[in-house]
């Protein structure tokens, strides 16, 4: 472990213990550094990584803050990584992987804890994306907002967040899919249903059920095209 990056675990453990709470204002760059026992340099590095991974704010003029420490700013860095690994094939199955093994968890949990209210979101998008059949990119805009809208109603921020740096990374995917596959709305619909159904019966187990067949039947697609795009590509080289 470097300086820095001893330095930044001891900012951490302020904060992990308390001392530095949410909100909370850290101590001049002098006084932290002699608090922690750390040159000014290595105070100041530390404090710099901390604000990129968005653990602290520095405001000019005021001093530096420790932020909400909100999943949504802590995750914040997910989905560009995401979006880096799509050019891999094998990285996109992966986080297909991920996504099935989250997303109908995340949607038996919105069974159990869904309100009117958000049952009626989630069908304004699925009426929405019934309107949008003849135009791929509004169906899989609103296809994105139904699934947020779905593990949103989990009440778990932490999940809400991972799923959108994953299953959001993943849209020009099924872009792609409606774009090759002139059955691919009419499926997506129907299993769109399926899920609201699910939900609107409150049924935990229904709904995880419906949510899995829903992601394994993209991914198996994916698998399918992605095999289909590699064979083609071997057969064109010398």
């Amino acid at each position: 472990m470097s300086l820095t990056d001893k330095a930044i675990e001891q900012i951490r453990e302020l904060i992990r213990t308390g001392a530095l709470p949410p909100g909370s204002k850290l101590p001049p760059e002098p006084e932290l550094a002699l608090q922690l026992g750390l040159s000014r340099n290595l105070a100041r590095e530390a404090v710099k990584a901390l604000s990129v991974a968005r653990v602290l704010e520095v405001r000019r003029g005021d001093g530096t803050y420790v932020t909400s420490l909100a999943p949504s700013l802590l995750f914040e860095g997910l989905g560009g990584a995401v979006e880096l690994l799509q050019s891999d094939p094998g990285a996109l199955l992966d986080l297909m992987e991920v996504r099935r093994l989250l997303e109908p968890a995340a949607t038996a949990l919105a069974a159990t804890r869904i309100s009117n209210a958000q049952l009626r979101e989630i069908e304004g998008h699925l009426y929405a994306m019934r309107d949008a059949q003849d135009d791929v990119e509004q169906l899989n805009a609103h296809d994105a907002a139904f699934h947020r809208a779905v593990v949103a109603a989990s009440g778990n921020e932490s999940l809400l967040t991972l799923l959108e740096g994953v299953s959001g990374r993943t849209l020009p995917a099924r872009i792609w899919q409606g774009r090759v596959d002139s059955l691919a709305a009419s499926r997506t619909l129907a299993e769109h249903e399926a899920i609201f159904t699910a939900l609107s019966h409150r049924d935990p187990a229904l709904s995880q059920a419906a949510a899995l067949l829903h992601v394994s039947s993209t991914e198996r697609w994916l698998r399918e095209h992605l095999r289909s795009a590699e064979a083609t590509q071997g057969q064109r080289q010398p």
